[in-house]
């Protein structure tokens, strides 16, 4: 997983709305706008800081449809701590679609917590599957990252779950079945928008393409296959790194699924 990379069209973008912000209205920015990441080490695949505040302030302000109505206007995003992952499945040139119960979720930066492929057997392997950072390898479906990195397997984006008006899960009294989550995505170029998902699987983007939102230099694949017949140790190390916008390479024994990694800076509240 990269660090973010400040595009030409980027700095274009955060020149001409960075100096609006004063006069947009305060509830829109508050509402989108990403707290300052904290230092820390710089690993080179981790994507944790992977949007700084003035660009992720500019970003988001892009996702907001132009003409937007009061009603629009008024809609309010909760910022996330740090940026979130989707992996996603679709025509890259269509801006709907369906098949999103098939899509996954990291909260987190999977990278860093991941393990090289050459280092299964030692890390994961002898340790019954669970690597160093905690998470549990599965043998019948595993997760790389276009470097090589074993990565823990996304949670479902969409989960059978109830959840309550401020979100959380709930099997109480008063239970609200949401029927749809907006997010705002990027893919670290000229479009940021929001991403509408629904409980019946359905999505869609209210500006641009899949492919627009998909951030190309992060790869990821899903391997599945017979624990016996699908293996890590299967995988060339001349194949990686993978280069940004290419395909995962095949592994021998392993059905291959690309995934899209599009970043996730916020949801609808």
């Amino acid at each position: 997983m990269r660090f973010y990379r400040l595009t030409t069209a980027n700095s274009m973008f955060v020149l001409l709305l960075f100096s609006s912000l004063l006069s947009y209205p305060r509830a829109l920015v508050d509402g989108l706008a990403l707290p300052t990441p904290s230092p820390s080490s710089q690993h080179v695949h981790s994507r944790r800081l992977a949007l700084m505040t003035a660009v992720t302030d500019a970003a988001l302000l892009l996702a907001i449809p132009n003409g937007a109505s009061a009603a629009e206007e008024r809609r309010k995003f909760q910022r996330y701590p740090s940026i979130r992952f989707i992996a996603a499945l679709g025509d890259p040139t269509s801006s709907k679609g369906t098949g999103a119960e098939s899509w996954g979720l990291w909260r987190d930066d999977p990278g860093p917590r991941g393990v090289y492929l050459r280092d299964y057997e030692k890390k994961i392997a002898s340790k019954n599957n669970i690597a160093p950072a905690g998470w549990t390898f599965n043998p019948e479906d595993w997760w790389v990252e276009e470097h090589g990195l074993i990565m823990s397997t996304p949670e479902p984006l969409l989960t059978k779950s109830k959840f309550n008006a401020a979100g959380i899960s709930s099997t109480g009294e008063g239970e609200i079945i949401i029927p749809e989550k907006q997010y705002v995505v990027t893919g670290d170029r000229e479009i940021t928008t929001i991403l509408t998902v629904r409980d019946n699987g359905t999505w869609e983007l209210e500006k641009g393409t899949l492919y627009d939102v998909t951030h190309l230099p992060c790869r990821s694949a899903a391997y599945r296959g017979t624990k016996n017949t699908c293996m890590p140790g299967n995988a060339n190390a001349k194949d990686f790194p993978v280069r940004p916008g290419a395909e995962m390479p095949k592994i021998m024994g392993c059905e291959k699924l690309d995934y899209a990694v599009l970043f996730v800076l916020g949801e609808a509240v």
